[in-house]
């Protein structure tokens, strides 16, 4: 009995530009087709004619325009989680055939953060998970373009932070604390009129830190434009060690406090602020990024 074998002709499929699917997650990382362009290789034009190809063929709109560039629209954002998890599975099992670890992770933290409490405990956690390739990377202003090869990132403030998924990891109030002359003038004067005496260290110009906190300590908002920023963390300690102002810190500076090398200007504080997780929108949640976030969360 022969077997009949029927071939179709002209099936129809449901989709054709999985190579335009695989491209949208890499133009998906940038703030802007601009930029996207310049890291890929790319003009803007084609970018832009690739994206719409995309979209006709899906009958969606995947970007919205901005005053700063592009960002992804609703149903953008779900197609990006439907691919971007399978593309890394794709990726790892590749990386496994090659006998290359697949487990690697890429966590954006301050030096500060890093030095002062990170790093003395990173060997707990290569001991118990030796298979994991870390990479820790340094960053200031966790801007969208620092942010673009990170998975997971540590960053410090009342956790209003915006492109990813915000998890709270480690409550850590802020207060205002200077050096030693700081401290004689309010005490002689009062911190509602010291204040006005004093340049108010920033990490960054839109900053609104120093307004929670004369928010919450009652005091009127200051009118001193001579605000100097600081965008590093321990770049900013010094200089307030060195005189050049007030800053809000955190008990990570123990032990300039209790050398006296800095001093607590105030018992007001900012409770809501501390350190908190941020897994950009664009990566998956992984089981790499879940080990290593479970680990954060046990060591707090």
């Amino acid at each position: 009995m022969r077997t009949k074998i029927l071939y179709a002709k002209n099936m129809p499929t449901r989709f054709r530009h999985h190579d335009l699917l695989r491209l949208f997650a890499e133009i998906a990382r940038y703030p802007s087709f601009s930029e996207a362009a310049e890291a890929l290789n790319m003009t803007k034009g084609a970018i832009s004619y690739q994206i719409k190809t995309l979209e006709a063929d899906l009958g969606m709109v995947l970007f919205q325009r901005t005053t700063r560039g592009v960002a992804l629209t609703k149903l953008g954002q779900g197609v990006l989680a439907a691919c971007q998890g399978r593309y890394q599975d794709i990726e790892a099992d590749l990386l496994a055939l090659q006998g290359t670890s697949s487990k690697t992770l890429t966590v954006g933290v301050s030096t500060y953060f890093a030095a002062r409490w990170l790093s003395p405990r990173l060997m707990s956690f290569m001991q118990a998970h030796g298979d994991v390739q870390l990479r820790i990377q340094p960053m200031i202003q966790f801007s969208d373009h620092e942010m673009q090869d990170i998975d997971l990132a540590i960053r410090w403030g009342n956790g209003c932070f915006g492109g990813g998924v915000v998890t709270p990891f480690m409550p850590m109030p802020t207060f205002p604390v200077g050096n030693s002359d700081a401290a004689r003038l309010v005490e002689d004067l009062g911190i509602e009129q010291a204040i006005s005496h004093f340049t108010l260290l920033r990490d960054r110009d839109d900053s609104n830190a120093w307004s929670d906190w004369l928010n919450t300590a009652e005091l009127p908002p200051q009118s001193r434009r001579d605000v100097l920023i600081v965008p590093d963390p321990n770049v900013r300690v010094q200089a307030v060690i060195d005189g050049q102002g007030i800053a809000l810190m955190d008990d990570l500076i123990r032990d300039e406090l209790d050398t006296g090398r800095l001093v607590r200007l105030s018992g007001a504080e900012l409770s809501e602020y501390g350190y908190f997780l941020v897994r950009p929108d664009r990566v998956a949640a992984t089981e790499t990024v879940r080990v290593f976030s479970d680990w954060l969360q046990s060591q707090s």
